[in-house]
């Protein structure tokens, strides 16, 4: 397999002058991509500028890529019922919402992204995941692997080790899959559980599912033969020559306008503010000198900010001004914790300077940031 790179300079000087002219148009019938990038938000974008940018009636591509540990929800998903969000934060483990639908998935190094793009006539996304399982078969004939009728790969008919989603536009579509390497299956288990109870949505939910590493079932397994094992299928495929082109998900010249479909991807507009309406309704367990008090809280989020806020609190709990300017200060903020700690320490101003009534505040502000 011959790598072809941007940054070593292996391309005819035309391509590096004209990106537009020459490297799309250069390979009639299919082409092999792969990002140098390991940025969750680089790699989506190159995703929808090539939905949006290619001429796929002339020429199909299969987009490869890796992501640093990120966490990638579907289209139409409630970030907040798929994973833990204080987790990914203490991680530093980026969320990031693409624009197919399907469920929700762990990336990190040890994940292998596949993107096969097409016109919509032609697309069909049991024949791209045979020939991954073809590519598997090739490289390791003994591997059990198989495609179910849900268009997941199993292997050893159990354990789940790649899930689909797509877009499908007006005339161009693409499929996208994971494919499980060696990817650390304690993180992913504990980011994809969310905490957040009493929370009620009509938001795609996504499927629990059993997984196994490849690399498990075969340790002399290597990414890197994976990829070419796969871009070798698909040249194989589509007759054309067997290498893989290296791409900058940054360069501007390559992909005129990347930087401003990066940018829109890693707003919190589009991560939370595309969340499909939901609502909270929980009891806050607070533990108060000897005694726990139970605290009602009936929230209705939409668009990712807060339509309508209840806190049921005990009499006299709170001066009165103090509880209703609270209520209202949430009220159309972002069911978010920075922007609801930023507000509640605003609000402590007007706190009267009590040290009970203080720690009374206190414990009600963190109760209600750990909910978000």
């Amino acid at each position: 397999m011959v790598l072809q790179s941007l940054k070593n300079c292996l391309w005819p000087s035309c391509v590096l002058r004209a990106p537009k002219a020459c490297f799309w148009s250069a390979a009639s019938g299919g082409l092999v991509i792969q990002s140098i990038s390991n940025d969750v938000y680089q790699n989506l974008a190159v995703e929808d500028w090539i939905h949006d940018h290619m001429d796929l009636e002339k020429q199909q591509v299969l987009f490869l890529w890796r992501n640093s540990p990120a966490v990638v929800i579907g289209r139409h998903q409630n970030p907040w019922q798929e994973c833990n969000l204080r987790l990914l934060r203490q991680k530093n483990i980026k969320l990031a919402r693409r624009r197919s639908g399907g469920g929700t998935v762990y990336h990190d190094l040890g994940n292998i992204n596949l993107t096969f793009f097409t016109t919509r006539k032609k697309y069909e996304r049991m024949e791209n995941l045979k020939l991954v399982v073809k590519a598997l078969k090739a490289l390791r004939p003994q591997l059990d692997v198989q495609v179910t009728d849900r268009y997941d790969i199993l292997l050893d008919r159990q354990y789940k080790i790649s899930g689909t989603a797509a877009k499908l536009g007006r005339t161009s579509a693409y499929h996208h899959c994971t494919l499980l390497c060696n990817a650390d299956k304690f993180v992913l288990s504990s980011v994809l559980k969310s905490p957040y109870k009493g929370l009620k949505s009509n938001a795609t939910p996504s499927v629990p599912a059993s997984v196994k590493n490849l690399f498990e079932e075969d340790p002399s397994l290597t990414s890197e033969m994976l990829l070419d094992a796969i871009a070798k299928e698909y040249a194989v495929k589509h007759q054309i020559d067997h290498h893989i082109t290296l791409i900058n998900p940054a360069d501007e010249t390559l992909l005129p306008g990347i930087s401003n479909k990066t940018k829109e991807l890693q707003t919190w507009e589009w991560v939370y503010g595309k969340t499909p309406k939901f609502s909270v309704s929980t009891c806050l367990n607070m533990a108060y000198k000897d005694s726990v008090l139970d605290v009602k809280v009936n929230m209705d989020v939409k668009h990712g900010r807060i339509e309508v806020c209840n806190i049921d609190l005990p009499e006299q709990w709170l001066p009165p001004g103090l509880y209703s300017e609270l209520v209202k200060s949430l009220t159309g903020s972002k069911f978010c914790p920075n922007e609801t700690t930023s507000l509640v320490t605003t609000l402590l101003r007007l706190c009267p300077q009590d040290d009970e009534l203080l720690s009374r505040w206190s414990l009600l502000c963190e109760n209600m940031i750990r909910l978000m």
